[in-house]
């Protein structure tokens, strides 16, 4: 069992994420279409894949990684940017529902080996 417990941990940890940023992208009364049509635009960054295992880890991972946009965000707060701001909430939920299901940033290796597991 305490084998498993940090990978449980980042899961529990990637749920908690997305559910605070959808909690935060709809208090700030943000349209909910564009969270729609956002969800799934990180997941572009597969493309990548096609030169290869080693430009597809960088893509997928430059995609899923919350540095930039949580970065974004904060700029967007600052500078009462909602559009950044929204951005930014919907690409840190989709990246908190991957990690919660088990996606990880990529291995050079191949795309199944992860930070998380091996999918």
């Amino acid at each position: 069992m305490l084998e498993n417990l940090p990978r449980l941990l980042l899961r529990a940890e990637g749920a908690v994420v997305a559910l605070a940023a959808v909690t935060l992208y709809f208090y700030a009364d943000f349209p909910w279409w564009l969270l729609v049509v956002l969800a799934l635009a990180p997941d572009v960054s597969f493309v990548g894949f096609a030169a290869g295992p080693r430009v597809g880890a960088a893509t997928y991972n430059a995609a899923h990684t919350y540095l930039v946009p949580v970065v974004l965000g904060a700029v967007g707060v600052v500078a009462a940017a909602d559009l950044a701001t929204q951005v930014a909430l919907v690409w840190i939920t989709h990246i908190g529902v991957d990690r919660a299901i088990g996606y990880g940033l990529k291995y050079p290796t191949g795309f199944k080996d992860t930070h998380l597991q091996r999918v």
